[in-house]
């Protein structure tokens, strides 16, 4: 790859110039191009969706069981089936279809502390002019299982195109309502966060522990991440993105592109520092489960840093693995935090943000080495919310300044990461147009590849 670093020529730096005209080196398209075309001509889609749906249940008697714990009875909507997982709760008065397709949650069983849910239906998989889901987080449901205290059957608002329980039912996914979830959320405050089932018909056995999957014990992150890159233009887009994908969210693509910067998503495990050199900037995305199942991503991030001075910026797990990458540790939370109001504070301002979370790990601050240093704290329970370089274009944030269901108030940080690219640009001896060139944009899908809905995943 170095040889053709020769052939680089100081130029001035273009107002802008079409897309179709801008030169790139063959190198940046070939080392693209090979993992896309080793995936087969059928492979740069979406796979077609396996045939789970169920008949949507309604009146049904449901179990919904905490292992080693309380057994709750309701009645089941949604999909005739059942399932296990990590039971968390969220506290957030709106945006369900945004949290149920948020790959973070893969795995785990929502309750929602909101008393009803499914008063304003589910609206359609539209695009938006990114070819982006406009009312989704990923093209389907992630969670495992669904816990309200009273479900919407009839639901009013001019997106929806369905109620929440055939939504489930479609997708294959369990839910109970009737169930006192202010009893369930005191438990699981107590408690912690603790395995669950939902059972459709007759009362599970909470003796047979043997049939409550545990997800921390599975790597959440190579489910939900795409299998091969695919890239999301930003029409007249100044600069251009590596983005690994550990489970990122429309919102966080989306806020990038519709900034100006295109987007090339790579999978989660990518050597992402052996192409960097071919783009403005690399981001890490959110994701599911425990951030030390990903030991490759964290190797290929220190080597990244260690070579590399590319402006980075990482949210969630993202976070987390950038952490573990310069050596910090992690932290699993008595039962996470999952809201869109948990303030956290800048340490460099004074300022307080309210934030959108969803997280059961957090970094240990005390464990950051002496070039970094705390960027945000949670102002409720005093973890970390985010880490900042003393001297370098990396920072990286706990809380999800993308925000789908709001707030917004972090959003800036957006600008902020992309203002470290501009400047990095502006001091580079050589100006090198890293934009995608038309023949990696004809080449590279424009959606997730491979990526298989929660009911259908295989264990690994």
């Amino acid at each position: 790859m170095k040889m053709f670093a020769r052939f680089a020529i100081p130029i001035t730096r273009p107002a802008a110039f079409a897309a179709a005209a801008r030169p790139r080196t063959l190198n940046q398209v070939r080392l693209l191009a090979t993992e896309a075309i080793s995936t087969g001509s059928h492979g740069r889609a979406m796979p077609a969706r396996a045939n789970t749906a169920t008949a949507p249940v309604a009146s049904m008697p449901a179990t919904f069981t905490i292992r080693d714990g309380p057994v709750f009875q309701g009645k089941a909507f949604g999909a005739n089936a059942n399932i296990s997982g990590e039971a968390v709760f969220t506290t957030s008065l709106v945006g369900y279809p945004e949290s149920m397709t948020d790959p973070s949650y893969r795995g785990q069983i929502l309750v929602f502390t909101q008393p009803l849910i499914g008063n304003y239906g589910v609206p359609s998989s539209e695009r938006d002019n990114y070819n982006l889901l406009k009312y989704f987080e990923s093209p389907h449901i992630q969670v495992a299982g669904v816990v309200v205290s009273d479900v919407a059957l009839q639901y009013s608002h001019w997106t929806a195109v369905e109620s929440l329980g055939e939504w489930c039912a479609r997708e294959g996914i369990p839910a109970i309502s009737g169930v006192d979830t202010r009893e369930i959320v005191t438990y699981l405050r107590e408690q912690g966060s603790s395995l669950a089932r939902i059972t459709i018909g007759d009362e599970y056995d909470a003796d047979e522990d043997e049939s409550f999957i545990d997800p921390g014990q599975i790597n959440l992150v190579k489910r939900v991440s795409t299998k091969a890159p695919f890239v999301v233009e930003s029409p007249g887009a100044e600069f251009h993105v590596a983005l690994l994908d550990c489970g990122v969210k429309e919102n966080i693509l989306r806020s990038l592109v519709s900034r100006g910067a295109s987007v090339t998503v790579f999978p989660y495990n990518y050597p992402i520092h052996k192409v960097a050199q071919h783009y403005d900037g690399v981001f890490i995305s959110n994701g599911p489960g425990d951030p030390t199942h990903c030991q490759e991503t964290v190797y290929n991030l220190a080597r990244l840093m260690e070579t590399s001075e590319i402006p980075i910026m990482g949210i969630c797990l993202g976070h987390q693995l950038l952490a573990l990458a310069v050596g910090a540790r992690t932290i699993k939370l008595k039962y996470g935090n999952r809201a869109h109001n948990i303030p956290a504070l800048d340490l460099t301002t004074g300022q307080c943000h309210i934030t959108s979370q969803n997280h059961g790990y957090a970094i240990d601050a005390s464990t950051l080495p002496s070039d970094f240093k705390e960027y945000f704290v949670n102002l409720n329970d005093g973890s970390n919310e985010g880490m900042l370089h003393k001297t370098r274009p990396i920072f990286s944030t706990q809380f999800h300044p993308e925000a789908k269901g709001g707030p917004m108030d972090s959003a800036f940080l957006f600008e902020k990461y992309l203002d470290n690219v501009r400047a990095a640009k502006a001091s580079q001896r050589v100006y090198k147009d890293n934009r995608p060139t038309q023949l990696m944009l004809d080449i590279l899908s424009r959606e997730r590849v491979g990526v298989e809905p929660e009911n259908r995943s295989t264990p690994v």
